[in-house]
């Protein structure tokens, strides 16, 4: 019985036997993408191999398209096609509000709520010294000269993931804010997005309640 056990987890631990080396390039190159292993990679190119040859090349120039066509906004590290994103270019957007968040996904969650009129700040992540992230890999200094030289800017709204990374960077913007000439006022998203969860997975329902009833920030 135990023989055959460990033959079983050997045999799942093998490698598929590709019949072209296009085939494995394929494969190796589609597993790099974030949560798809060698397995799913194999079906997603077998699958490319049945279609018609006009939609694989679809896929290719979108692909393509994204990588040559899109860029960072100047103002708020947003995606965007343009210098500076349709959110901030916006004449109807409320100027003196101003959201951080760690990711573009972020961005994505908070508008899906509805709820927000203002303006964002993307800093590309959280300061987590076990992963080599500090200050000067994030969008930072960015934020703190955006705020120190745009008069329009009252407000400035923490929504960094409720987690121990997220709270350090909270705990650094507000520090950086402090020592600014021009004081503005620092909130955070209500807890009603759990402790430990992303935003990204945080469903719209809540996060919409948490920026409605943003509070103050607090050391």
């Amino acid at each position: 019985m135990l023989q055959s056990c460990r033959f079983c987890v050997n045999f799942a631990l093998m490698e598929p036997t590709y019949s072209s080396t296009l085939l494995e390039d394929a494969v190796s190159a589609l597993s790099r993408f974030p949560g798809i292993g060698r397995k799913t990679a194999l079906r997603l190119a077998l699958y490319l191999l049945r279609r018609p040859a006009e939609e694989a090349d679809t896929i290719g120039e979108a692909i393509m398209r994204l990588r040559q066509g899109v860029r960072y906004c100047r103002v708020c590290h947003n995606i965007s096609e343009k210098e500076v994103c349709d959110i901030c270019a916006s004449p109807v957007r409320d100027a003196a509000t101003v959201c951080v968040v760690e990711t573009v996904r972020d961005v994505m969650s908070l508008e899906a709520t509805g709820q927000y009129n203002g303006l964002y700040h993307v800093l590309g992540g959280v300061i987590s010294p076990i992963d080599g992230i500090g200050p000067d890999q994030l969008e930072l200094a960015s934020l703190a000269q955006r705020v120190a030289e745009t008069n329009t800017v009252r407000e400035v709204i923490l929504a960094t993931s409720p987690t121990v990374e997220g709270d350090t960077t909270n705990y650094y913007i507000y520090r950086l804010l402090s020592r600014l000439p021009r004081q503005v006022k620092i909130t955070q998203l209500a807890r009603g997005v759990a402790v430990g969860n992303d935003i990204e997975y945080t469903d719209e329902a809540t996060l919409a309640r948490s920026l409605v009833g943003r509070i103050p920030f607090e050391l």
